[in-house]
């Protein structure tokens, strides 16, 4: 059992300093039991039906804490990502998107075979909320909405130390199980471009990307990043004029010799 406790209100102000976010910071937190998740202080409930990009975006956009089960969410692509819906040979198949997104039932069913996903049967409910308002303590991923520039630099925040590469992969659409998917299910830092539907539904801009990740990297990239701003490489990002003489800028940020 993982004991680390976080200043919540800390790590929000610190990834805030450093990239200038221009969406709230939101948790993500499953529940076994629906009672659990509606003790969660200040949680909403959703009157009417909704997709699971738009149930983010109130927390990530509206800064509410919102609560769901399976019967808020419209229907089984959305639910299934997050393990509130079987993912049965029916859901498999991806026949309501022959004609639609794809051409044939073979290319519908792949794209299904390659969601990332919660497995089903543990959680019976969600709920997101603010990350600085540490209503989820803590929350199983948090979400950050970023244009390229501040990805990067998160990126290489978490590269600073303990240097490893990322792989992602782009399922196309239903690229939440690119982020949230993903994340939950490995506990793994998760990138996406977001989808049509978390820019239709959810409000996603054009110029964000999406990083879902545990809470416990937070530190590691914050860390990184304060490490990276201090030798000049932060966000944003200047220009330095394609007509400029670049040697006295690559100096700075490209070294030819060893500091050690």
């Amino acid at each position: 059992m993982n004991n680390t406790t976080y200043d919540w209100k800390h790590l929000g102000e610190e990834l805030n300093r450093f990239l200038r976010l221009k969406t709230t910071v939101t948790g993500i937190k499953m529940f076994e039991e629906v009672e659990e998740m509606e003790k969660v202080p200040g949680i909403r409930r959703p009157k009417s039906v909704h997709t699971t990009d738009q149930i983010v975006s109130m927390g990530s956009r509206l800064g509410w804490t919102v609560g769901i089960t399976a019967e808020d969410l419209v229907g089984q692509q959305c639910r299934a990502v997050i393990g509130l819906a079987p993912q049965d040979e029916e859901w498999l198949s991806g026949k309501p998107y022959v004609g639609v997104w794809h051409a044939t039932l073979e290319d519908a069913h792949g794209r299904q075979a390659a969601l990332n996903v919660v497995p089903s049967g543990k959680y019976k409910a969600m709920a997101v909320s603010p990350l600085t308002s540490a209503r989820l303590d803590p929350p199983d991923v948090c979400l950050i909405y970023a244009n390229p520039a501040q990805m990067i630099i998160l990126i290489n925040g978490l590269q600073w130390k303990e240097y490893r590469p990322f792989n992602w992969s782009v399922v196309g659409e239903t690229a939440c199980a690119d982020s949230w998917g993903r994340a939950l299910a490995t506990g793994e830092p998760s990138l996406s471009l977001p989808c049509f539907a978390e820019r239709r539904y959810g409000g996603v801009p054009d110029d964000e990307m999406l990083m879902a990740l545990p809470p416990k990297y937070l530190p590691k990239a914050i860390e990184g990043m304060n490490a990276l701003a201090k030798n000049g490489l932060r966000y944003p990002i200047a220009p330095y004029g394609v007509q400029m003489d670049v040697r006295a800028g690559m100096a700075a940020s490209y070294p030819t010799k060893s500091s050690s």
